[in-house]
Formats: C-alpha cells, structure tokens, sequence
C-alpha cells in the first residue's frame, strides 16, 4: 500500500478535537455519506483484505461518532479485532459491562503494545503519572482501566482536565488501532 493512500485514509481521523467519552456527536465530523463515500474510493488502493477493510470503516465511523453504523460491521466481525472497535463502541455507548465482555474477547492484541507507548508518553508528559500507572500498569495496556476510566470521566464536566486528557487517550487509541489495520501484513 502506498504512503500516500495510508496518509489519505489517516487524514479521515482529522477532527478539531476527539471523540466525546460517551456518544454525543462532535462538531465538524464526517456525515455517514461522506464516509463512506471517501472509503469507497480509498480503500479499494490500499489493497487489504476485505475484513481488514470493514474493521477500517468500523472504525472511522466510530471515530466520527456514528456508533449504530459501527456496531453493525463490529459485530459481525468474528476476531480480536472486531471485538476490539465493538469494545470501544460499547465503551462509547455507554454500555460499561458489555464493553468489558468484549475486552475479554480481545485478550493481548498485538497493538496493546504502541499505544501502552504513546499513552504513556502523552500522560507522563503532561505530570499524569498516577493516571499512567492506572492505565499502563507495568508498561502494559489496561483496557479495564480505560473503560474504568472512563466511567468516571462520564459524570465529571467536559471541561475537566481529566476529561480532556481522556479524550486524547481514545484518539490515540484510534490512531493506533487505525495503523494496526492498515497494516494487513499479519492477516
């Protein structure tokens, strides 16, 4: 796949600020139509399997706050990385315990370890250091603790530095989780 495809289907997680915890939509995000219409014309380059294609669209419609549209292809995927967007949407929701049940279904997804990386990096960067050890423990991912973490944050304010920091945390993961599909070598 060329750099310049993957730049253009990354460029579709270009928004003024993340994805909200729970599931009110942001301004300035991607109508459905657009999507999808942009994936059609995307993906048909980037040469990836068909299930990594629909683990892409799950994705960015997830990242662009339409979670019904991703629930349907998440759902129907049968794989580690199915349940992982239909965890997050489910975290998203907030459906708390069922986003857990899917985390289980997860288990150590080959891409726990760059985002135990960049979470790490952005939290202790900014003097977060507990929230690291929360989500990072050991140097390893917690995606418990995210969801934890996120249920928290769901009744403090949107203002909340805690809030904002957890808000970069799920870009990042999408960021990651967008390049670990993008990346069809391991399928």
């Amino acid at each position: 796949m060329s750099s310049n495809t993957v730049s253009r289907i990354k460029s579709l997680l270009a928004a003024p600020e993340p994805p909200a915890l729970g599931p009110s939509a942001r301004p300035n995000t991607l109508a459905e139509t657009a999507l999808l219409t942009a994936l059609d014309d995307l993906l048909p380059e980037a040469s990836l399997s068909v299930t990594r294609q629909r683990l892409v669209r799950a994705l960015l419609l997830l990242w662009h706050d339409l979670l019904d549209a991703s629930h349907t292809i998440s759902q129907s995927i049968e794989n580690a990385d199915g349940s992982l967007v239909h965890a997050i949407m489910h975290r998203r929701e907030p459906d708390y315990w069922n986003s857990k049940y899917w985390w289980r279904r997860v288990g150590k997804h080959p891409c726990f370890p760059e985002l135990a990386r960049r979470v790490t990096e952005l939290l202790r960067s900014g003097g977060e250091r507990d929230l690291a050890a929360k989500l990072v423990p050991r140097g390893e991912w917690d995606a418990f603790a995210f969801v934890d973490a996120c249920e928290v944050g769901a009744d403090l304010p949107a203002s909340d530095e805690r809030v904002r920091l957890l808000r970069e945390v799920q870009r990042i993961e999408s960021e990651v989780v967008l390049e670990h599909f993008l990346n069809d070598q391991a399928h």
